[in-house]
């Protein structure tokens, strides 16, 4: 094999296996030391005993000497019954190479030989440079060699050329049946006989002879590439230059000539001697100028890959070397070089070479910008009282059908709307017990003749019988003619005609109208209603059919359905007509007609119905409704990630986004030829994953297996010579394990579909959508190149200064195999677009769908990238991870908090590069809000959409698997999927540099029971298990109870371990953790009903399945623990006439827990700590205000109310909630509350204005109505406390305007320490974090004994913080928070008088975050305050408090459960 293919093909061998990997039994096998990856350098100097050590290694096979020894039969081994390996071996004599011959009788799978070579000198495997065909290595630690099979044999000889290797280890993997094969449960180990040639190496070298350091640096590179590229230490590299000198002088040493040596280090041609002097100079030299064109042309070809300058060397003398091949041909000097330079290539090469003497990957300097210049801004949520516009005024024909529906017997079986001028006529069929209808009205008033007939086939006109005529009717040859006749409905005026048909088998009535002399057609065709389309059931009959969407519109469209399928012509003009009413419907008008183009472009419905339209009426069809869609664009900013979704469906040439439909494509063909299994849908899951351009070689292949009449040879062929093996298709993310295995009646509509797919594969891979797009932008002329010849469009004015370059280098990078200076051509591209985009340009459509294009793009180049990131650095798939955010954001309307996440990241990459010791624990904070902004993405895209999909679905009649994924692939065809993977890659390198492992246990107890897999703890919280069960839940919010029968809760989510179901968990003995390896959590799904075992400790879990008697035998408390029942009560709280007490009288009759424990606080802790005024609302007083004449209707109907809940009909706690809102305040409460906070020194909310006081007093009903809010109800119903028996008191306190917010335990909730502190922080108020706000608050722990200390745990990833103005807060404070055995703390509502403001939170710019001296001040400070509280109270508290300006605040302590 040259250096050259040899350096391809081991390559290709090392890319072919990389993701392969051994089952769990996977063997014992000796393991290099991971090192940064990088190739030899040039100046390495070697000790002359390594040399010495070296053998020479020949960079080709050899073939055996002829005279050499038989091999000797070395050992026999069992593998199975019936199968027995045999190795014989065949020693080497002095300088030559020994074999090691392996034989494994009667095998009937693929056996894989599993394998490395032992030297006294490493400890660890070494992999041979001499391998056989096939060899792949298998994660730089051991060598793959597949057996040839031979009869019922398999068979396989090694040769090892290195005198230091003294055995070779290995094991045999047989794939067919998944199994290794081992000896013993050990390694099989042959040894080499101890009388090979050993430790002379070079010592017979001349120390004269010297070799061209060009030579050596080729040799040591060849070297590299032989041992599977490894990373050298600096050491290891000096070894390998030297090592590479050492063998060439070995071979000059043995006679060979130094222009021999040349030649097949370079491939350059020999001179032979025996050419004369004459005939020498007949052939002529190639100049240095063409072969560094030619070089150049060679590299852009390979996709220009980063050679180092050794590689680029080979690569010169290649050139070289071809050139020269075409003037031995006679071609002259001169028609080369007319030949070759052509374009610019001439200067391309001069660029490159200017200031070094090889090519490298140009990259472009892009501009320092502020990232919250990309900001939008533009929501579009879409909220419950939102999610149905009010539907238009029913039109006539609306209440015609209508009418007809609501008759008693009559069926509606087929319903057509047409347009005709500014008129519609509706034709209905329907069935009544008795016989058929056609009914055909219109809202045209003039007078108006149907023209009729009926039809047993398509196309047909057939004149009606006689019997069957409405009266007035003239029977004609093939036709008949009825007059309209006029009716009202509801006051409105219509014209209408009856047809009562027979039982005559008719299909369908074709017919056409006519006014006066005037014929009127459907768009130049007949009209026709065709009997067998069904009107679909399950849609508008249904109704809560259509809610969530704009349905009045998506029923108009299955209306026009019919017409839009005769071909996209049609289509586009109806959509452009809908333009107006989606708008009108707002976000979900502009929903509704996304969804019915993107089943447009996934071939969902019907494209063209035969009818012959020619392209230009497409054009301007297309043309009409994307214009409208651009103008929508420009005044409605809220509406444009949808508006852009639409125009990417669309396209510019009607086909949509070549990138997605690769995806939506391959989908159609499929279902179309039926090959939805093997080959075709793991080649389907790859596609979904990452498109690359392999998949442009795989399509060939299976074209070109195809016409060789399914030559399943001719596949492989194709993939071969275009580099792919069979271990590179299963190093794909999904493999493609399968060989393709189509039937002959499959061929021609492969053929012809597959033929269609490759060009949408060759333009996303080849960039010419891309190029069609800018070319559009930047304007072309008639002189133009390839597609662009004969058209001119000016460029688009008005773009920024550059842009033409810009792009140049686009298009110039495209097909690059290094994809990260494309990737930032792209993204400063489009961020150069993005102010156009936000402003209103001229031809802001060409400059949309190069957005899209770019964008698109993008995305594929990113899927190309996956594989040369598998063993990237951290801090390159960091800044791949910053380059998908970056597109993420200039995607999206609403961007904020993913640009404060990309700011995160990319502080977190600088922390990186200068070696900050926390920056993983940085980055694993912001993986984390990432992950949630693209969760929070997926649920507002599957609000937005599903419904109208699935509305809209059931009117086309759309396949139910169509509509169940439609969301799902409109999220997995974005940059959100990508960055999804990326980050997925990315956490178990986060979570492994930062210590944090797979699980964080919340509440750690050992417990058994049934796997029961849930989508959320919310749905199953009231639910009741009838035997110790362990929930694995995929979404836990933090404020749900833990179901009956519950002992353990698994989840991927990240509730806080302060938030109420952490608490709840840990009060209960409930094991509850978080588990962040997915392929955990996949295997616990996978265990769903099966009874496990599950043991923590603090930091991780272990679990095993047991069997029922296991379970029986436990003695462990918590076997029962889910289904424990505390034993409490609640005492009845009497009105004892106050409506309001100061702080001085608050006692246990009158208040709760939580205000008794604040005023018992006052004056007993060091200054430093704040204790906020307060008053309260004593126990009692909601009864009497109740009680009172002026409540009597709400009294009345909340008693009726709670007879439902006795009987069980929870649906009352909702109404009783809102019921309570309604009560008036008696003026004597008003009075006594405003003295008694006015008289604490508390401002009075009357004071600035009634409506103050109003804000005041309905968060005050508030708060009692938080008795019966669910989880409260529930809590109480599950302890059997009496909900009657529960009081409310209300606490009332200023709010303090807090920077920070705290909970502190003063014992370690986790592991138990009582010598620690544990506190969780959040930026603002503390409601995000005793509330259901996604993300983790910053958290960390303290030692009593050293408070100036605190260990940080992790930062904060809550993208929400709550602020609010100087206000009152009021906060519940019941009779049934903190009781013994039953903690009721955080059920009931803590209402403040204003509403908070929501902010996203840029932690980048916060001093908690980013200063160290002050972070560690602040959590010292809060550590020494809970340790402060402790220690009056004597036990352990769980205590609220907040940060201002630096001073610390307690508003709430209790003992900690």
């Amino acid at each position: 094999m040259s250096a050259v293919s040899a350096a391809a093909a081991v390559e290709r061998c090392a890319l072919g296996i990389r993701r392969a990997r051994p089952t769990a039994a996977s063997p014992a096998t000796r393991h290099c030391p991971p090192s940064i990856r990088r190739g030899p350098r040039r100046h390495l100097a070697l000790a002359a005993a390594a040399a010495a050590r070296r053998g020479p290694v020949a960079p080709r096979a050899v073939a055996t000497p002829a005279d050499r020894a038989s091999s000797d039969l070395l050992g026999k081994f069992t593998l199975d019954s019936n199968s027995e390996l045999q190795v014989a071996v065949n020693p080497a004599p002095q300088g030559l190479v020994a074999e090691i011959n392996l034989e494994v009788t009667n095998t009937t799978g693929s056996l894989i030989l599993h394998w490395g070579a032992l030297r006294p000198d490493r400890r660890d495997w070494l992999l041979p440079s001499r391998r056989p065909d096939g060899t792949a290595v298998y994660k730089n630690k051991a060598l793959r060699t597949p057996f040839v099979k031979s009869g019922d044999n398999s068979t396989l000889r090694i040769e090892i050329d290195d005198p230091a290797v003294q055995a070779i280890e290995f094991l045999i993997f047989d794939e067919a049946q998944n199994k290794w094969f081992k000896s013993n449960g050990q390694n099989f180990q042959i040894q080499l006989q101890t009388s090979r040639y050993q430790g002379q190496g070079a010592s017979g070298a001349s120390s004269s002879t010297t070799v061209p350091e060009d030579l050596v640096q080729i040799q040591a590179y060849l070297r590299w590439e032989r041992n599977g590229k490894q990373s050298y230490t600096p050491e290891q590299e000096k070894e390998e230059y030297e090592a590479a000198r050492a063998e060439l002088i070995e071979e000059l040493n043995r006679g060979i000539s130094l222009e021999k040596l040349r030649s097949r280090l370079t491939k350059a041609p020999e001179s032979s001697e025996s050419v004369s002097p004459a005939s020498q100079s007949t052939v002529a030299k190639v100049p240095e100028d063409l072969v560094q064109v030619h070089a150049y042309i060679r590299w852009e070809k390979a996709g220009k890959p980063n050679y180092p300058p050794e590689k680029q060397l080979v690569e010169f003398e290649e050139a070289r070397k071809e050139l020269q091949a075409e003037l031995d041909k006679g071609i002259s000097v001169d028609q080369l070089r007319k030949k070759m330079l052509k374009g610019n290539i001439e200067s391309k090469v001069s660029k490159q070479l200017k200031n070094k003497k090889y090519f490298s990957v140009e990259r472009i300097q892009r501009k320092q910008r502020d990232v919250m210049q990309l900001l939008t801004k533009h929501k579009h949520t879409v909220t419950a009282d939102q999610v149905e516009v009010a539907p238009k005024q029913p039109t006539i024909l609306d209440l015609f059908t209508k009418s007809l529906q609501e008759k008693d017997g009559c069926e509606v079986l087929s319903r057509k709307l047409f347009k005709f001028g500014d008129n519609d006529i509706l034709a209905i069929a329907t069935k009544d017990p008795r016989k058929m209808k056609v009914h055909l009205v219109t809202n045209h008033m003039e007078p108006l003749i149907l023209h009729w007939s009926l039809a047993k086939k398509a196309g047909e006109w057939k004149a009606p019988p006689s019997n069957i005529l409405p009266s007035g009717s003239k029977l004609l040859d093939k036709a008949c003619e009825t007059s309209f006749s006029e009716s009202k409905l509801d006051g409105l005026r219509y014209q209408v005609v009856e047809v009562e048909l027979d039982d005559g088998g008719y299909k369908g009535m074709p017919f056409v109208l006519r006014s006066g002399e005037t014929w009127i057609q459907n768009n130049g065709s007949d009209f026709y209603l065709d009997f067998s389309t069904r009107v679909t059931k399950n849609t508008k009959e249904i109704g809560d059919a259509g809610k969530g969407t704009a349905k009045a519109l998506l029923e108009r469209i299955a209306d026009l359905e019919e017409d839009a399928q005769r071909s996209l012509m049609h289509r586009f003009n109806i959509a452009a007509d809908l333009v107006d009413q989606a708008r009108d419907a707002g976000l979900l008008g502009i929903v509704g007609i996304f969804v019915w183009i993107r089943f447009m472009a996934t071939r969902q419905l019907i494209w063209n119905k035969n009818y012959n339209v020619k392209p230009r009426e497409i054009s301007k069809a297309q043309d009409r409704f994307t214009d409208d869609l651009e103008n929508m664009y420009k005044t409605y900013p809220q509406y444009r990630e949808i508006l852009r979704m639409i125009m990417a469906a669309v396209g510019r040439g009607g086909e949509g986004d070549v990138g997605q439909r690769i995806r939506d494509e391959i989908l159609v063909i499929q279902r179309n030829n039926d090959c939805k299994g093997g080959m075709m849908e793991e080649w389907h899951q790859k596609l979904h994953n990452n498109t690359s351009p392999d998949d442009v070689v795989i399509c060939q292949a299976l074209l070109d297996y195809i016409q060789s009449d399914l030559d399943i040879s001719v596949y492989w062929d194709t993939l071969n010579k275009n580099g792919i093996t069979k271990e590179r298709l299963l190093s794909y993310d999904r493999a493609i394990h399968s060989e393709p295995n189509f039937r002959h009646e499959q061929k021609e509509g492969l053929l012809r579909d597959l033929g269609n797919y490759m060009r949408s594969l060759k333009a996303v891979h080849s960039g010419a959508d891309l190029e069609s797009a800018i070319a559009t932008c930047m304007g072309y002329k008639s002189e133009g190149e390839g597609f662009m010849v004969g058209v001119q469009i000016n460029p688009v004015k008005g773009l920024p200064s550059g842009f033409p370059e810009l792009l140049e280098f686009v298009l110039d990078h495209v097909e690059d195999k290094s994809a990260e200076p494309l990737l930032e051509g792209l993204l400063e591209a489009r961020a150069e677009l993005q102010p156009l985009l936000l402003d209103s340009p001229e031809r802001m459509k060409d400059l949309i769908f190069l957005d899209i294009a770019l964008d698109s793009t993008f995305r594929t180049a990113i899927e190309r990238s996956y594989e040369a990131l598998n063993d990237a650095a951290p801090e390159k798939i960091m800044y791949f991870i910053s380059l998908v955010l970056e597109n993420l954001a200039l995607s999206t309307d609403d961007n904020e908090d993913i640009l404060y996440c990309l700011k995160g990241w990319n502080q977190a990459l600088e922390m990186v590069k200068r070696k900050d010791d926390q920056w993983a624990l940085y980055a694993k904070a912001f993986l984390d809000r990432i992950r949630l902004a693209l969760a929070s993405k997926g649920e507002q895209y599957y609000t937005m959409m599903q419904p109208s999909a699935e509305y809209l679905g059931s009117l086309l009649g759309v396949d139910q698997w169509a509509v169940n994924i439609f969301t799902e692939e409109i999220i997995r065809g974005g940059s959100a999927a990508t960055l999804s993977a990326l980050l997925n890659r990315f956490d178990p390198v986060l979570r492994n540099v930062a210590h944090l492992g797979s699980w964080q246990v919340i509440s750690p107890v050992e417990v058994s029971g049934y796997v029961v897999v849930v989508d959320e703890l919310l749905a199953v919280q009231n639910k009741s298990y009838d035997k110790p069960t362990i929930l694995v839940a995929k979404s836990v919010k933090g404020e749900e109870e833990i179901p009956d029968g519950v002992v353990g809760v698994i989840t991927p989510d990240m509730p806080d371990v302060l938030s109420h179901v952490s608490v709840r968990a840990r009060n209960c003995k409930v094991l509850f953790a978080t588990c962040f390896d997915s392929r955990t959590l996949s295997e616990l799904e996978g265990h769903n009903q099966k009874l496990l075992s599950f043991k923590p400790t603090s930091a991780d879990i272990t679990y095993r399945e047991i069997t029922e008697s296991e379970l029986q035998q436990s003695s462990s408390p918590n076997a029962e623990a889910g289904n424990a029942v505390p034993s409490v009560s609640l005492v009845k709280k009497k009105f004892l006439g106050k409506y309001a007490i100061s702080a001085e009288e608050f006692s246990e009759e009158m208040v709760g827990a939580k205000s008794r424990n604040i005023a018992y606080l006052k004056g007993k802790l060091p200054s430093w700590v704040g204790v906020p005024t307060s008053v309260a609302i004593p126990f009692g007083t909601f009864e009497k205000v109740l009680s009172d004449e002026l409540n009597k209707e709400v009294a009345q109907t909340i008693q009726k109310l709670k007879s439902k809940l006795v009987q069980e009909d929870f649906s009352a706690l909702g109404e009783i909630r809102k019921t309570v809102l309604n009560l008036t305040a008696p003026t004597q409460l008003v009075k006594e509350l405003k003295e008694k906070m006015v008289g604490s020194g508390m401002p009075w909310p009357g004071n600035e204005g009634d409506q103050r006081w109003e804000q005041a007093w309905l968060a005050i009903k508030k708060v009692w109505a938080s008795k019966w809010n669910e989880r409260a109800y529930f809590s109480t119903r599950k302890v059997k406390l009496d909900h009657e028996y529960l009081s409310m008191a209300v606490l009332v306190q200023e709010i303090v305007n807090a920077d920070y917010a705290f909970v502190i335990h003063t014992t370690n909730p986790s592991s138990g320490d009582s010598s620690e502190i544990y506190a969780e922080v959040v930026k603002g108020l503390g409601e995000t974090l005793v509330g259901a706000y996604p993300g983790r608050a910053m958290s960390f722990v303290c030692k009593k004994d050293d408070l100036d200390s605190p260990k940080l745990l992790g930062y904060p990833s809550k993208p929400i913080g709550l602020f609010i103005r100087q206000s009152i807060i009021f906060r519940s404070d019941s009779n049934g928070e903190d009781l013994e055995g039953y903690a009721g703390a955080g059920l009931y509502d803590s209402v403040p008088m204003d509403e908070e403001d929501e902010v996203v939170l840029d932690y980048t710019t916060d001093p908690l975050i980013v200063d160290c001296g002050f972070r560690n001040s602040i959590l010292s400070s809060i550590a020494r305050a809970g340790h402060a509280i402790e220690e009056v109270y004597g036990s352990p508290q769980d205590v609220e408090g907040v940060v201002k300006d630096g001073k610390i605040y307690v508003v709430q302590t209790r003992p900690q459960m």
